[in-house]
């Protein structure tokens, strides 16, 4: 898998659990307590992702690393 396919994958992700859960993208950064304009980045696959930071994306979406970074059909 290439480095812009899981960076695509990975925003795909956090945008639909975001969604499911009626988070707009500004609660969502303040809940990971990260910048709203660098988590527009990681949702628009702009951003090479940390694994830190996916942590704290994560917590903030209560959810595990794994459903960031599988791909969903």
């Amino acid at each position: 898998m290439e480095e812009k396919d899981t960076m695509q994958i990975i925003a795909k992700n956090i945008v639909r659990i975001r969604k499911e859960k009626n988070l707009s993208q500004e609660q969502l950064a303040f809940e990971a307590k990260i910048n709203r304009t660098y988590m527009g980045y990681i949702e628009n696959a702009k951003y090479n992702i940390t694994i830190g930071m996916l942590e704290k994306v994560a917590k903030a979406l209560n959810c595990s690393l794994v459903d960031l970074i599988t791909e969903k059909e």
